[in-house]
């Protein structure tokens, strides 16, 4: 057994999803809260979920995760529990704090379901972890963030096995002309100005399309919101399907890099609004897989976990940008001047 001498837990922290046609509204309106956005702006997105019976797969892809980080870390003998806390439904993170903090916990690692910086992948979380430990009250446990992963080897290799398996599913002749594209969530430019969101995402789209012997694969947004009036990051998957078919491409893989598992913006925005652009188009369609349970990706979560245990020297990253630092500066992914809308 390895032992650890400063954590006592792990604790998962992502963001929520609801899971019966009941939860969807009040799930809803916690993503929402504080923001300015008409009630009707919220029902249309509320028939996305209703699409699929209310149900995100979000959450039964977290608890699949854990199952495999428990054997993983059993497997390489670290003994931690791992918790489980949301931002916006159920396990929420203040509940989820409430009993680390009645079990004893009193320090523990936050792995987030968010491979990139910015401030909604990281500092919010960061803020949502503090008002969870600020609402368990005293002996609520100290809790300390791993460090960005995007271009971990194990996200690395687990993205580059999705796109491999990805392009098996083409015929030969198809994958000699295929057309590969990495998406990612968009966010208003006012929140990507201040953080390396894109940096970051296109760093680890070359390395995979590098170990792909490709290049020059490109960078496209999805599940864009707001107001017209606002700038959100681009082009949008949907106009550049169309810029595909113009080129006169017949195949293209979509690779949605910006995401670690599942949810409705890829069921929806993806598998649905997208194949039904391609099917329109002429264009065939391969969706790769998230890297959800893979191997190297709960590998990737054991590794960095223990890096944080023992103060491995030694901390892995692929390409050009480096290690992300452990410790979140103060100025690290400042809120947007304007919150966006969804």
């Amino acid at each position: 057994m390895l032992p650890s001498m400063t954590y006592d837990a792990i604790l998962l922290v992502s963001f929520g999803g609801p899971e019966k046609t009941e939860d969807v509204l009040p799930f809803l309106e916690n993503v929402l809260r504080g923001r300015n956005v008409p009630r009707e702006r919220m029902l249309e997105v509320a028939e996305h979920y209703y699409h699929f019976g209310g149900k995100s797969p979000i959450n039964d892809q977290n608890r699949a995760l854990i199952q495999a980080l428990l054997a993983e870390l059993k497997a390489h003998g670290v003994l931690l529990p791992v918790y489980w806390g949301n931002r916006n439904w159920h396990p929420m993170l203040a509940d989820t704090l409430r009993q680390m903090k009645r079990d004893g916990i009193r320090r523990a690692l936050a792995f987030v379901t968010a491979s990139y910086s910015s401030y909604s992948s990281c500092r919010q979380y960061r803020e949502n972890i503090e008002a969870a430990r600020a609402a368990a009250g005293e002996g609520a446990p100290a809790i300390e963030k791993i460090r960005a992963y995007f271009n971990h080897p194990g996200f690395v290799n687990a993205v580059l096995d999705r796109v491999r398996v990805a392009l098996e599913k083409l015929a030969p002749e198809q994958r000699s002309d295929v057309h590969i594209c990495y998406t990612a969530h968009s966010i208003p430019t006012s929140m990507a100005d201040g953080c390396k969101y894109v940096e970051q995402l296109t760093e680890a789209s070359r390395l995979v399309s590098e170990r792909l012997g490709r290049s020059g694969d490109p960078l496209v947004f999805q599940s864009r919101s707001g107001p017209p009036t606002q700038r959100w990051l681009e082009p949008d998957i949907l106009d550049h399907l169309k810029a595909v078919h113009a080129q006169g491409k017949k195949n293209v893989v979509i690779v949605p890099i910006g995401f670690v598992s599942d949810h409705m913006e890829i069921i929806y925005d993806l598998d649905i609004q997208a194949r039904e652009m391609c099917d329109q188009l002429g264009l065939t369609m391969v969706r790769a897989e998230t890297v959800g349970t893979h191997p190297w990706f709960v590998r990737m979560i054991r590794e960095l976990v223990e890096e944080r245990i023992h103060k491995w020297e030694r901390r892995p990253a692929l390409g050009l940008l480096g290690p992300s630092h452990d410790v979140c500066p103060l100025d690290c992914c400042p809120a947007p001047a304007m919150r966006a809308r969804p």
